[in-house]
């Protein structure tokens, strides 16, 4: 496989497995797909500061981002979700695909601190792949802030 998402893999040295699934259409069709958990199924969220200035928040599938608690661990006082258009441009990857692994830009990671001692999934750059690695591993080769930063996903 040659996409920058496993290239970057490959030049870290970190042990993954290569999960691929066809389509899905929710975090607990991703989840039976890759044989995990729905927390196990993280999700890679870009984070705009400021013009040319994102980072990676990694979270579980059964959570998201408290917004609260994000801008406090930043210390600001603005933050936006770009569209997939601008998400793009800052990652190089589709919505759905992000991963902080080969992104076009290094941006900084902070990641839930659920994810520690776990085996997690992530986006691999293309549709209907992920990656399994362990999560401490990885949030130690991205230089990952990790942090309570998400809530539990709103019952619906």
């Amino acid at each position: 496989m040659s996409t920058p998402a496993f290239t970057a893999l490959d030049a870290s040295g970190l042990p993954y497995r290569v999960i691929r699934h066809g389509p899905v259409r929710s975090l607990a069709e991703a989840a039976a797909a890759r044989g995990v958990a729905v927390p196990d199924v993280v999700k890679t969220i870009v984070v705009r500061r400021g013009p040319d200035d994102h980072l990676f928040v990694l979270t579980p599938g059964d959570r998201v981002i408290s917004w609260p608690k994000l801008r406090t661990l930043l210390a600001v006082n603005r933050l936006s979700m770009p569209d997939a258009e601008a998400a793009r441009a800052a990652t190089g990857y589709a919505r759905g695909t992000i991963t902080p692994f080969g992104s076009t830009t290094a941006w900084p990671v902070v990641a839930d601190e659920r994810l520690v001692g776990r085996e997690i999934t992530l986006g691999a750059g293309e549709h209907g792949v992920a990656v399994a690695v362990d999560a401490d591993a990885a949030l130690a080769h991205l230089d990952a802030t990790v942090a309570d930063v998400t809530d539990p996903e709103p019952a619906t």
